[in-house]
């Protein structure tokens, strides 16, 4: 079968009102168990607990406070090689800002996920003292009164703040802490001061490379979610402005601007990372303006081509009019999560199911396909052919850099830290879209893994445990205790590639979803298992994958570990070399078969010229491997 263009098979339809189908938890209300669990609580004694560290320089400097950014402030040595990646350096003073942020955000989320008691003791530490810098007019940023809201060329203003808040509303929301809450709303509305709606422009910076400033449009991550949260409607107004004028501005990150996007013959070109981040300022401003809409639906028909099957977004760094390619784009950790994290705000606003079924793909196949299975680091970028990982992309030489982002590091200091931080936020960012509300008297189970749902249904206290190994495993088991017996609905998204379902339960189906209504007591539970059969999906290049429900299998191949930096005792650089380079080909009477969680399958062995019973793993699970032939 071909792949799909699933996100846009109901978008047309359910955006013609524009008005938002579901409506998320707090941070906080759905927590992972299980293997995600044990795979979190690992992570946080791993790279993702530890990375301030690992790098304490990036981590700790104080760039929000005593060491705020002045016209005298000068490029600081990240430690990374600086080769091909810039047009210019001044992005090299605001980075830290990122790093940092980005990692203090994944790490809040991540200990009060797993309820780590020391690292959230450790979260409101830093919590309180990043409240202390903030000004008394509600400035919370990087930049001293000289410097800031008052730019000609590279920065990173919005930048700064949008990595910081993100954190912060997640803290506010676990905790409840209205200190916080008044503190981010003091820091917002400073920012609307100052570049007020409509008759500012936030994104003018002259005519040179400006990634900070591109970066700063997903401010409006912030904006939905104080909307999200107070349902006022001057942020979402605000969202739409900034959006308009990032797009009549020069900008060196550019897929996202209007014009482009109505141009039929333009084609993908950016930096990965801000195509895909870029995705949730155009969904917030196109509820808000409708003519956006046909802007919206032709963006997300792009980012299709740029996808591989796996969900893998190009990302090598720049996306370079190209179509995706199993062995020949490569994917950055930073794409991956931010292409997750848009499409969970699309699904969000439209309600669509088969968005779903991207997300899953995302995580549990590049997303886990990046990470080392052994060792605590990620890859920086990765492709879904991995026949070595050495430092380039499968062998292949770049002349205008040193190439060393295909390895596994827990920080990758050598070319940026920003694919780690980004590695630590995507599983709390995955987790908190798994359950949403479609009203009252309506719960949805939007993305199927082992997870626990604490919330309040007509009154009623309720909590729901999904007890599965999902997705090594499509069947799930809903445990559900109440305060009393309840009547509600209960929605379950059936993923696309489930040819049947079994349970006891009298339900309907509509849009893709299981609907549950009945009175469900104090004590109740819930059964599902869906039936599927393994599926071959071809790409645009004609190339061959196997797929089982969610997840995508490849044939392993072995390799010897050659380690490299190390950060400290445990954490350091894997590269590796495959000890058989043997190649493989899809034949038509290939035979697949589903058995132990693998698939066995005919293919041609390209040595022998023989076909060859291969077994495939879980894609997920390997370091080398081959997953298209």
């Amino acid at each position: 079968m071909k792949k799909t263009t699933s996100i846009l098979l109901l978008f047309s339809v359910l955006m013609t009102t524009a008005q938002e189908k579901l409506q998320s938890f707090p941070f906080g209300s759905i927590k992972p168990t299980g293997w995600l669990k044990l795979q979190m609580e690992k992570d946080v004694k791993g790279f993702v607990g530890n990375l301030d560290l690992l790098v304490p320089d990036l981590i700790n400097d104080p760039i929000y406070g005593s060491g705020r950014l002045h016209k005298n402030s000068q490029v600081k040595d990240l430690g990374n090689l600086k080769e091909g990646d810039a047009e210019g350096s001044d992005q090299y003073k605001w980075w830290n800002s990122e790093t940092q942020s980005n990692w203090w955000d994944g790490y809040i989320r991540n200990v009060f996920l797993v309820n780590d008691k020391a690292g959230i003791e450790k979260v409101n530490q830093y919590v309180q003292r990043i409240l202390a810098t903030q000004d008394d007019d509600g400035y919370l940023g990087i930049y001293d009164k000289e410097l800031r809201y008052n730019f000609n060329s590279e920065n990173g203003e919005l930048w700064s703040k949008a990595t910081l808040y993100r954190g912060l509303l997640a803290y506010y929301e676990a905790t409840n802490d209205k200190k916080v809450w008044n503190a981010l709303v003091r820091a917002v509305d400073n920012v609307m001061k100052n570049y007020p709606i409509n008759v500012s422009s936030p994104f003018s910076s002259g005519e040179k490379f400006n990634g900070g400033v591109s970066h700063g449009l997903t401010f409006t991550d912030v904006l939905d979610k104080m909307y999200q949260i107070t349902s006022d409607k001057k942020y979402t107004e605000y969202a739409l402005f900034l959006y308009n004028d990032f797009s009549k501005t020069y900008q060196s990150e550019e897929d996202v601007q209007l014009k482009n996007i109505l141009n039929p013959n333009y084609k993908l070109k950016s930096h990965g990372v801000h195509t895909y981040e870029h995705l949730r300022p155009l969904i917030v401003a196109a509820y808000q303006n409708k003519d956006l809409q046909k802007a919206l639906t032709i963006y997300l028909e792009r980012i299709k081509n740029t996808t591989t099957p796996t969900g893998g977004p190009i990302g090598d760094e720049w996306i370079a009019e190209r179509t995706a390619d199993a062995t020949h784009t490569g994917y950055e950790y930073c794409s991956i999560h931010e292409l997750l994290d848009s499409y969970t705000v699309l699904f969000q606003k439209t309600g669509n199911a088969v968005i779903g079924d991207d997300i899953e793909t995302i995580f549990y196949n590049a997303a886990q396909g990046a990470r080392n299975p052994n060792s605590s680091c990620i890859a920086y970028l990765k492709t879904d052919n991995s026949f070595e990982m050495l430092g380039t992309k499968n062998g292949e030489i770049e002349p205008d850099r040193k190439q060393t982002r295909y390895k596994y590091s827990p920080a990758h200091q050598d070319v940026a830290v920003c694919c780690n931080p980004n590695a630590g936020r995507i599983s709390p960012y995955f987790i908190q879209s798994s359950w949403m509300r479609e009203n009252e008297n309506t719960l949805v189970a939007t993305l199927l893994m082992p997870n626990s749902l604490e919330t309040t249904i007509k009154d009623s206290k309720i909590t729901i445990e999904n007890k599965t190994n999902y997705p090594n495993e499509n069947v799930i088991h809903f445990q559900i205790q109440l305060d009393k017996p309840t009547t509600f609905v209960l929605k379950i998204r059936k993923p696309s590639w489930a040819t049947s379902i079994v349970t006891n339960e009298k339900y309907t189906t509509n849009d893709s979803y299981i609907i549950i209504e009945r009175t469900f007591n104090k004590i109740d539970s819930i059964h599902v298992e869906f039936k599927t059969e393994v599926k071959v999906i071809t790409d645009s290049k004609g190339e061959h994958f196997f797929s089982y429900g969610s997840l995508f299998y490849a044939k392993a191949i072995s390799s010897i570990q050659i380690k490299g930096k190390e950060y400290a005792k445990g954490f350091e650089d894997l590269n590796y070399e495959p000890l058989d380079k043997t190649r493989f080909k899809f034949i038509e009477n290939h035979e697949a078969k589903f058995e132990n969680n693998s698939i066995k399958v005919n293919l041609k062995n390209l040595n022998s010229n023989k076909k060859q019973v291969v077994t495939l793993t879980p894609f997920g699970k390997t370091i080398l491997r081959q997953v298209s032939f």
